[in-house]
């Protein structure tokens, strides 16, 4: 067929299949990504449906897309890579690179939907501005963390309890709630805002008449009206549907000089502002099974999540996907129409609970009263010894894949990426045995897993990442290596959940080096990372800071974050005593990972990368389970 491009690599999609319950496949991230396959009437994947238990009801009539071809199978007979990684994931023969996590598969299937037939504009339009839509790690963003992770799963207990007479609404849509009343920002925002206020001017109406208007629910017929909102007209303007408003002329000059303080806010249209994305994909079938289990058991609630109710409205009129949705066994609800005022509105979103502010009334800025304090416990700077440091490998001996000057860096950069996979590459292999599993996390381009790799042919090597270009890259060396001892994962570290031996991170950013050593506790395998932007570290879901208890009972929160934003300073250009601070800063704050993780069975050692000029971030914190 014209336009249509055949995909030259074979690639399988396997997907979790725990039980059915009114029309709906368990858990929700199946019903989400064989919704969105419908949506894009995407071919291109042969499916298999995993069995996680023993299940006698495995009928899919009206719940799986037709024109899918789905296989039933077992755990037992994924491909070993799929084995080791949440589901869903999607593997490509020959069965070493693999994409693992809701978020990473739904954006693959988009980009080979639309790589297959480049016609179809509006399904790589889901990916957002800038191609971004739940691009960021659950683990950092909380926005991918509550589509991908938090929603689903507070759903699926919802629809559980939904046979008890009062289920609990969960706290999640709650909060989705109060996120679709927040003020939209976009990258052309004062833009817009200013002709919103000129639209409101026009129509001689105040922000809070419409305000009031964009609540309610628009029909079909109405988004076919003149009267609809600028915030419709941008949106739409995407589709096909209607123009973007005329720009060319000037404004007049009380819109052009009114204060951005006085310029209205946009408004949502949809769950991430004015454009129909992925993260819409995700939650229709959730909110959809939430919103039948209210309509049926708890229609008083109702009226407590106008947004969310209008939200669900105007999706269904969105190309595609009404007949998706009929072809998935969702039957669209019929809400009445919601008048909330924004008064209660704004009384129900205040129950939602939030993070409170930490005030520490002893605080004092600066790191020297923090490394102060910390000195009066005994707590110092200390290193401890390099166990080889002017052990090198022999670069010019090797093929000139293994090394980093193949990569697009300039002669002095790949010179300082050598000398720190010296000291991470003597580590590792200072302890591997034969047959031992050795992870890259954050692996990158693939520097350290491609040596490792090499250096250890009798070890299985598998690198984790995010970054699905990086990680191409990785295997496109690799493949020139002939290596067959080394899988490739794009998944956020939490979907592996396979057993290794040794975890390696070389500059693994913020917090993910805190996740590394996590993971590798948890498996009780040695790490070695080399931590790097400590500016970024900062309280999430998973760690709170300080991490040890020797830390916790000397610092607060704002004392320690104070120590990672100064270590940050090592840059070369700044002053040699400000360097110092900043190498000291970044020591205190390895340590008290350290002591953290000796709190655990570990021993644990925080050295200093040889030479220190090798990087400005030149810690290596190495752990070894006692």
């Amino acid at each position: 067929m014209k336009g249509i491009k055949k995909s030259l690599t074979e690639e399988y999609l396997y997907l979790d299949f725990s039980h059915q319950m009114e029309g709906c496949i368990f858990p929700l991230h199946t019903s989400v990504t064989l919704f969105l396959l419908s949506y894009c009437d995407c071919k291109i994947f042969k499916v298999g449906l995993v069995l996680t238990k023993e299940s006698t009801d495995i009928s899919l009539k009206n719940v799986v897309p037709q024109d899918v071809e789905i296989q039933i199978i077992s755990k037992q007979e994924l491909p070993a890579i799929v084995q080791n990684c949440c589901l869903p994931a999607v593997v490509e023969k020959p069965d070493n690179f693999c994409r693992a996590g809701l978020a990473v598969v739904l954006r693959h299937i988009i980009q080979k939907s639309y790589e297959a037939d480049p016609s179809k504009k509006e399904i790589l339009e889901l990916l957002g501005f800038k191609k971004t839509c739940l691009k960021a790690c659950a683990e950092v963003s909380q926005w991918t963390r509550l589509c991908e992770l938090t929603i689903p799963l507070a759903i699926e207990n919802f629809l559980k309890e939904s046979s008890d007479q009062h289920p609990t609404i969960p706290a999640e849509i709650l909060q989705l709630e109060r996120k679709l009343s927040e003020p939209v920002r976009v990258h052309n925002d004062d833009k817009l805002r200013r002709q919103k206020l000129k639209q409101q001017k026009a129509a001689g109406v105040g922000p809070a008449h419409a305000k009031s208007k964009v609540l309610r629910q628009e029909t079909s017929e109405e988004l076919d009206s003149s009267s609809k909102s600028l915030e419709l007209q941008v949106a739409f303007s995407k589709l096909a549907v209607y123009e973007e408003p005329a720009t060319t002329n000037r404004e007049p000059s009380h819109i052009r000089k009114a204060k951005v303080s006085d310029l209205p806010p946009l408004e949502h249209v949809f769950a991430e502002g004015l454009y129909f994305t992925l993260a819409d994909i995700v939650l229709l079938p959730c909110i959809h099974h939430f919103l039948a289990i209210i309509c049926k058991k708890l229609s008083e609630k109702l009226i407590e999540f106008p947004l969310l109710a209008a939200w669900y409205q105007r999706i269904q009129e969105m190309p595609r996907v009404k007949t998706a949705a009929s072809q998935c066994g969702i039957q669209f609800l019929h809400l009445p129409e919601l008048l909330t005022t924004l008064k209660e509105q704004d009384a129900n979103l205040s129950e939602v609970p939030g993070v409170e502010e930490q005030n520490d009334a002893s605080f004092l800025g600066g790191p020297r009263p923090t490394m102060t304090k910390l000195m009066e416990k005994g707590i110092e700077v200390m290193f401890s010894p390099h166990p080889c440091p002017t052990w090198t490998l022999d670069w010019n001996s090797l093929p000139a894949a293994v090394s980093p000057k193949e990569g697009k860096m300039s002669s002095d950069r790949a010179l300082r990426k050598q000398q720190q996979l010296n000291n991470l590459v003597y580590v590792v292999t200072s302890q591997a045995k034969p047959g031992d599993r050795i992870v890259d996390f954050c692996s990158g381009g693939g520097h350290v897993g491609i040596v490792l790799a090499h250096m250890l042919p009798s070890c299985q090597v598998t690198l984790i990442e995010n970054k699905e270009l990086s990680l191409i890259r990785a295997k496109k060396r690799s493949d020139e290596l002939g290596l067959s001892n080394i899988w490739f994962i794009q998944a956020n570290m939490e979907y592996f959940t396979g057993m290794f031996n040794i975890g390696v991170a070389l500059h693994a950013c913020g917090v993910a080096t805190d996740m590394v050593i996590e993971h590798c506790i948890k498996t009780r395998a040695a790490f070695v990372t080399c931590p790097c932007c400590y500016g970024f570290i900062q309280n999430t879901s998973k760690f709170n800071f300080p991490k040890s208890e020797q830390f916790k009972k000397t610092l607060s929160y704002k004392e320690h974050m104070i120590l990672c934003r100064f270590a940050d300073q090592t840059a070369v250009q700044l002053p040699a005593q400000r360097r110092l601070i900043g190498k000291q800063c970044m020591c205190l704050v390895d340590l008290d990972r350290a002591r953290a993780a000796e709190e655990r069975g570990y021993s644990v050692q925080v050295i200093s990368m040889e030479p220190e000029s090798c990087s400005p971030k030149n810690n290596m914190i190495v752990g070894v389970p006692i």
